[in-house]
């Protein structure tokens, strides 16, 4: 029953049945067939029969749940890479514990130009600092090393690396032994990133891709700019996934766009828009997120890096050259600056034109009722990355040190940009915290602040549905006839209808409701396990042994 596409890939038929499908078009389907890239038919045990005899394969599911692929709406994938194959500090937690990490790094990489690592955090190391200059020097024998923090707005480097940037003494955001920011840490940043070589790069960026394959993400979000990676870092990360079968990955290169030139070089790149990191600010752990009051623990409030004006010109011109636009903006004034922007360029262009462009906010962590209501009146995506709150939000954390309690309890105010009818894209912001979709999911129900939880099913949909329609794919993310055949099989416990809060909206669990269930994602029970993804029909992840 094969067959071959104008390209000459085999289309096949495949039955699964024996299982539980996630689908809105049969609620109790336990079969599904799939033929090439497309969803073909999904339905009961009984009438799967009907189709065992003339299909090229039968999976048996042996009670697996397949659901749709999952889409990380933030990724920064060569540095993901980077740190799934070298020098992660993520989950250190000691100061002494960084420095013997950095000291066997350096050891067993004699040959690399430039030592590059990331994910320290200092927020619960019992020694309350970062390590010093002098410390660095002596882990390192010296070399050169770059170390990002783990939500990459600030890094420590080693003397050596320093003497790479002439005249960064000069340069905003160095400050002594303190961790570089801004220029400083930027053009610090790109020297050590150009010494990565095509081969290197190649190999993270594979270590990147096979990850999410193996957490059922079909779909990558890069987002990158000059400010982040280089072109050449972008359009290889771009070929290298065109050239597999997935996953997919749509690239945002962040760069201000004022004309239908500045349009064509960013579109000429292979970017789906000019947005992901385009920065209004930074970011709360290294205090350069921008607020309206100052820090709770810093007597300043942090740093702007683009106005209302420079919003509304980039907006205006993206929206008259169809392009999608989008920032990065956390603080409740870089917040602010985002939506008079997109206001003031909505008064030029035309709101409708402007709402139908799906231009994007990631991160977004700073609300207000009026930002709340701006994001609604104009379509904008809110990009925003659950797990955040999950490492850094409660009453101990590191958003109540920066902004004190009171601040810190509004922060990622999920249930709130539901009710309004924000559009919602769960992703990652990988490596800042670690791709995992049924966590980000779990973080955002079980959000440390009660008021702001959505139910699993509303996580669920911003995980999968949420990140295609943010890239115009609105016919993907869900298990329906005629939709691409992107799914994941998993390993799970009990389906359930969950909404773990009375102040959430819920379903019923009454089977006769419809509404299919999803795992029990309870803090402390064990998350779904990927046995299989398939993108496309084909299948680019098996779990060995299974």
């Amino acid at each position: 029953m094969s067959e071959r596409t104008a390209h000459g890939h085999e289309t096949r038929t495949v039955l699964l049945r024996g299982g539980e499908v996630h689908s809105p078009a049969d609620p109790f389907a336990t079969a599904m067939v799939t033929q090439g890239g497309s969803i073909a038919w999904i339905g009961s045990e009984g009438a799967a029969d009907s189709f065992a005899d003339g299909v090229d394969e039968v999976v048996q599911l042996d009670g697996a749940l397949v659901t749709p692929t999952f889409t990380d709406a933030h990724v920064h994938t060569t540095a993901t890479g980077l740190a799934l194959t070298g020098l992660d500090l993520t989950g250190v937690v000691t100061l002494r514990d960084a420095l013997d990490r950095i000291r066997d790094y350096a050891a067993s990489r004699p040959a690399d130009t430039v030592l590059l690592g990331h994910g320290w955090d200092t927020t619960h190391w019992p020694e309350a600092r970062h390590p010093s200059r002098a410390e660095l020097d002596d882990a390192t024998g010296g070399r050169p090393l770059y170390l990002s923090r783990t939500d990459v707005h600030s890094a420590l480097v080693t003397t050596s690396a320093l003497e790479l940037v002439p005249g960064i003494a000069e340069l905003a955001g160095f400050a002594g032994d303190e961790p570089l920011t801004r220029d400083a840490h930027h053009a610090v940043r790109e020297r050590a990133h150009s010494t990565l070589t095509p081969a290197r790069r190649a190999e993270a960026q594979r270590a990147a891709l096979a990850h999410a394959a193996s957490l059922g993400i079909s779909d990558l979000h890069e987002c990158a700019g000059p400010a982040i990676s280089s072109e050449d870092d972008f359009t290889a990360l771009l070929s290298l996934a065109a050239q597999g079968d997935g996953p997919r990955v749509h690239g945002y290169w962040a760069e201000p766009v004022t004309s239908e030139a500045d349009a064509a070089r960013i579109r000429a790149l292979g970017a789906v828009g000019a947005a992901g990191d385009l920065f209004v600010d930074g970011s709360l752990g290294s205090r350069t997120a921008h607020l309206s009051e100052p820090y709770a623990d810093a007597p300043h409030t942090g740093n702007g890096y683009l106005d209302a004006a420079g919003v509304a010109a980039h907006v205006a011109a993206c929206t008259e050259t169809g392009l999608q636009a989008g920032f990065h903006a956390i603080g409740d004034a870089a917040v602010a600056a985002v939506t008079d922007g997109v206001r003031a360029a909505a008064e030029r262009v035309g709101t409708d034109r402007v709402r139908a462009a799906r231009h994007r906010v990631e991160h977004a962590e700073m609300l207000s009722e009026e930002t709340i209501a701006a994001f609604a009146e104009f379509a904008l995506t809110a990009s925003v990355q659950p797990a955040f709150d999950a490492a850094w939000g409660g009453m101990d954390g590191m958003y109540a040190a920066r902004l004190g309690q009171e601040r810190a309890a509004g922060l990622n105010p999920y249930a709130a940009l539901q009710r309004a009818g924000v559009p919602l894209a769960f992703g990652s912001d990988s490596p800042v915290t670690p791709m995992g979709p049924w966590a980000a999911i779990r973080a955002a129900a079980f959000h440390r602040t009660p008021e702001h939880r959505i139910s699993v099913r509303g996580g669920f949909t911003a995980h999968t549905r949420g990140g295609r329609r943010a890239v115009g794919s609105d016919d993907a993310g869900v298990l329906v006839p005629g939709a691409p055949a992107d799914y994941a099989l998993w390993r799970t416990g009990e389906l359930v209808v969950q909404a773990p809060d009375l102040r959430v909206a819920n379903w019923s669990t009454d089977p006769r409701s419809g509404t299919p269930g999803l795992p029990d994602l309870t803090p402390g029970g064990q998350l779904p396990v990927c046995l299989r993804t398939v993108v496309r029909g084909r299948t680019v992840h098996e779990r060995p042994n299974e």
